[in-house]
């Protein structure tokens, strides 16, 4: 059997069900979408967004009712989106309400003064809510986005500047700090990347690394700080950036072999321009590396509506995952009507954005084109090969765990592309309405 699922820009269908397809092709010279299920790649870890400040304190704006209907959008794995992969920040960012560091007491190096009280205040809450909706372990990553203002050579957390080199063993031991403390709140932590955006000097929370710095820092105090803690299954991702230089950066730490013993996987964002064949050079280089998406968002304001929005997401998501990559964590789960809070004024747009005065949620076309992905392919499940003969058909292919294939297939044209679905023998036919996406589930 195969079902269907569709969420279409013209119609009503948002993650609906449809009829049942049929297996037979009646005999029809159509386009196909072939799928071979014994050629397999990699394996899943799964899907999700970022608890940010802002949307941590969004979310708490909601009456409980709209709060736990936002959990289970994004948490619940049998009616919501099954989110099991996710990312905070250390420290603040620029969803933040504004600059703060866990360690703010200038020159404290042996982190006496330490403190993840702000945390309690929203983040954490949040964080655990969405715990009680999963009933599986999240897999979090933290992200610096800066050090504290006292260990950077421009003396402030925003406008990029660099870690001085006589604080990094505490800033090391900073990331070990934080990962025992929200252990200890019964928040474990799956990752940690080296740094946001290492190249890029922001008017909001930055900090500047050269490859070389990067890799020094890995190799001689991050990882063997995370070692010598007790925390070297912690995972260590470098870059945390556009996919414009992961090669060329990432190189320079792979060569290290010091360095790259401690390294996972690198990151990477979508901003700029689209560089997917910069994700499949990496894993040709360094296939034992993993490949990991860490942010993506709509940039300039909320889009209220826009479908291009949900295109966007489902173009990377599939290009990135037919190159190999093994999660796709979104920026801001939830974010305000405005695409806000944010500290610096650089609103963005969420999959799911709410009108706080009015108590309302107000899905956006990302929200449901992220869930014909995370919805349907389930953590542990491993890519197939999939090819379609029209390049209209932009498709990708996994099998999950309980052995049922889920083939997300887009159409991102104004005319419908009617097509063969066809799979080690079999073949069935189906209906890509204009603008749209579908998950095809595969059973028996």
């Amino acid at each position: 059997m195969i079902r269907f699922f569709l969420t279409a820009r013209d119609g009503p269908a948002r993650l609906a069900e449809q009829r049942p397809i049929s297996r037979g092709d009646g005999g029809e010279p159509l386009p196909s979408l072939w799928l071979d299920t014994h050629k397999s790649f990699q394996t899943l870890e799964g899907f999700g967004g970022a608890f940010t400040e802002a949307a941590a304190v969004t979310w708490q704006k909601l009456s409980p009712p709209r709060r736990d209907e936002v959990l289970q959008d994004c948490f619940n794995p049998e009616e919501g989106h099954g989110y099991t992969l996710c990312r905070v920040h250390m420290n603040s960012c620029d969803f933040a309400l504004g600059n703060y560091a866990h360690v703010e007491m200038p020159g404290d190096t042996a982190l006496r003064s330490f403190s993840i009280a702000r945390d309690r205040a929203a983040l954490l809450p949040f964080i655990k809510a969405a715990q009680g909706i999963a009933r599986q372990p999240i897999k979090l990553m933290v992200s610096p986005w800066s050090p504290p203002a006292w260990m950077k050579s421009n003396g402030q957390m925003n406008h990029g500047g660099k870690l001085l080199p006589q604080f990094r063993e505490a800033w090391a031991r900073c990331y070990v700090r934080f990962i025992e403390e929200y252990e200890r709140e019964g928040v474990p932590v799956w990752a940690v990347s080296v740094q946001n955006e290492p190249a890029a000097t922001q008017r909001w929370d930055s900090c500047i690394y050269s490859a070389e710095e990067e890799r020094d820092f890995v190799r001689d105090f991050l990882g063997p700080e995370l070692a010598q803690a007790g925390l070297g299954h912690v995972r260590i991702v470098i870059w945390d950036h556009n996919r414009d230089r992961m090669v060329e950066r990432a190189s320079v730490v792979y060569a290290d072999p010091r360095a790259a013993r401690y390294v996972w996987g690198t990151g990477f964002h979508w901003y700029g321009e689209n560089h997917f064949d910069q994700v499949q050079y990496l894993h040709d280089a360094w296939p034992d590396k993993q490949l990991l998406f860490t942010e993506g968002c709509q940039e300039g304001g909320p889009h209220h509506g826009a479908w291009e929005l949900g295109e966007r997401y489902a173009h990377s998501m599939i290009n990135d995952l037919n190159r190999w990559t093994v999660g796709w964590i979104d920026w801001n789960l939830m974010l305000d009507e405005n695409g806000g809070p944010n500290h610096v004024g650089n609103l963005c747009s969420a999959p799911i954005l709410v009108d706080t005065d009015q108590d309302a949620i107000m899905r956006q076309s990302s929200y449901f084109y992220i869930g014909h992905f995370s919805r349907f392919i389930k953590p542990g499940a491993r890519r197939v090969l999939s090819a379609a003969s029209k390049q209209d058909l932009e498709t990708t292919a996994f099998v999950n765990p309980d052995g049922a294939t889920a083939v997300v297939a887009m159409n991102r044209t104004g005319q419908a592309i009617r097509f063969h679905l066809r799979m080690q023998g079999s073949s069935a036919v189906t209906e890509l309405p204009a603008r749209s996406i579908a998950t095809y589930l595969i059973t028996g």
